[in-house]
This record gives structure tokens, C-alpha cells and sequence, in this order.
């Protein structure tokens, strides 16, 4: 195991490279490949910050190529125990309108086809608990920053990289779930195997194509509301950070119980 260089992660775009102070680069070989781009180590609210660009520079990884798993196994063998993760969110009701920031409590999986899981034929059978997929006390943190966001909502999560048709997004709304995202899985199930802490801050920049008001997405459109807001995604991650405990301690997130002895956290 690497030498503990910062306990909390940051997953988001390349932009956020910019707030980070004294910034490091540490290139990760890790079992699962490369991550998206090599982990960069810094400081950020005072506290000592490891971030990776979830789409690598140049957004050069779709949501359905990113190495998820690479990602994950690099910041927890740089010490990081508390990942926040950042994400662009389209809205599925008139409540959560474009600019909305959203600190989700709940996920549901609809992508196929990624690795989902460290657990394997050499590891043995591993179950982790997943009843609650965000940290309880990381949400609290960006709860109880300067910047308001919307308590609670169910993410869910599609394969992309096209967005959702006017059918689908009707389904979707039928459940009751708020936004929906290409990449919070399976990263969110992937840190719990990792025993993080997990934490999204998500960004609205759309409604989505079965929105009464959506008139269907566009990428154009996603950036542009994403740079708009990008400065208040900005501040609510900065307070966040200097909100989170600074040990993972008891948190329920660090349990292992179902792990298989042969899984080794790096």
C-alpha cells in the first residue's frame, strides 16, 4: 500500500484541477489498469485533497469507458477514505429546475455492461451492504454549507452516452426518482466495496426529454448551464470539504463484514 498522502478524493471534471494548491502528480499502477488520468494531490479548504478527472483530460472517456474501478483503487491506495464526488445531472421534474444542486440519498442502477464489482473468482463471494449508497455524514457536510442545495432524491443512473428517450424518462418519472446521471454507477457500489465514504454533489444543467417543460437534451446544452453554474458547484464543494470529519472512524461505510477474507483493500 502507498504511503497515506490525503484521506478525502475528489471525482470531477478536469476543471476543478485549478482550485487545488501545491498540486502533485502521482501515477497509479493499480490491478484494474490506469486510472482516467494520473491522481493529482494537493490542497483544497485547508485540507489535504487526492482528485481525479472522472472523464480523464480532455474528456476523453465516455460514461461507459470510464475506469470506474481504476479510479477508485488509485485514491484509496493514495489514503483516501471520504470520496466527494461531482457530477452533471438532468432533472426529471419541473421542481428541480436547471441550475438546481442536488445532494442525492438514494440510486438506482440501469446501466450494463461495465465492470460493477472487485469481487471475483479470486477474491471469493463478497456481499456489501448498499441499503443506503451516500454517506450519511458527507451528506450532512454539504447539507450544512453556505450554499443551498436540495436534501435528498433519487439518481438514476443510464448507460449514455445518447439521452434518455421521451418514453424512457416517462418511465423514470412514474417511480418518483428526481434526476438522472451516466456515472454515479457503478462508482457509488464500487466505493462501498472499497469501504469509502461516498458523497454526490450533483449539478442540474437540463430537464429531461419527458419533462413537461423539456424539449429533449442536447450536449450543448449541458455545458453551457454546467459553465454557468460551475462557481456555486464550486463553493458548495469547497465548504463540503472543509465540513467532512477528519477521520472515517465508525462511519457505517467503512463495514466489511460481507467481504470475502481474500479481498485486500489497498
Amino acid at each position: 500500500m502507498a504511503a497515506q498522502t490525503a484521506p478525502i478524493g475528489v471525482i470531477g471534471g478536469s476543471g476543478f484541477y485549478s482550485l487545488l494548491e501545491d498540486p502533485a502528480e502521482h501515477v497509479v499502477e493499480t490491478p484494474y489498469g490506469a486510472p482516467s488520468d494520473p491522481v493529482t494531490v494537493g490542497s483544497l479548504a485547508g485540507r489535504p485533497v487526492a482528485f481525479v478527472p472522472r472523464h480523464g483530460t480532455g474528456h476523453r472517456f465516455a460514461p461507459h469507458l470510464v475506469p470506474y474501478r481504476a479510479n477508485l483503487w488509485a485514491l484509496r491506495s493514495l489514503g483516501v477514505r471520504q470520496v466527494v464526488s461531482l457530477s452533471a445531472v438532468g432533472s426529471l421534474t419541473t421542481a428541480l429546475p436547471t441550475g438546481t444542486l442536488v445532494v442525492p440519498d438514494q440510486v438506482v442502477d440501469r446501466t450494463a455492461g461495465r465492470p460493477h464489482t472487485f469481487f471475483d473468482a479470486a477474491t471469493g463471494v463478497g456481499h456489501a451492504g448498499f441499503a443506503d449508497p451516500y454517506c450519511p455524514r458527507g451528506r450532512a457536510a454539504a447539507l450544512a454549507a453556505g450554499v443551498t442545495a436540495h436534501d435528498g432524491g433519487t439518481l438514476v443512473v443510464v448507460n449514455g452516452p445518447r439521452f434518455s428517450s421521451r418514453a424512457e424518462s416517462l418511465e423514470f418519472q412514474s417511480h418518483g426518482w428526481s434526476i438522472i446521471g451516466m456515472t454515479a454507477m457503478p462508482e457509488a457500489g464500487l466505493a462501498r466495496e472499497l469501504a469509502l465514504c461516498y458523497t454526490t454533489l450533483a449539478l442540474v444543467t437540463d430537464l429531461d426529454a419527458g419533462v413537461a417543460a423539456g424539449e429533449g437534451v442536447t450536449h450543448a446544452e449541458v455545458l453551457e448551464a454546467f459553465a454557468a453554474n460551475l462557481p456555486r458547484l464550486r463553493d458548495l464543494l469547497v465548504d463540503t470539504l472543509g465540513r467532512l470529519p477528519d477521520e472515517q472512524d465508525d462511519c457505517p461505510c467503512g463495514d466489511t463484514s460481507g467481504y470475502p477474507a481474500s479481498h485486500v483493500l489497498p
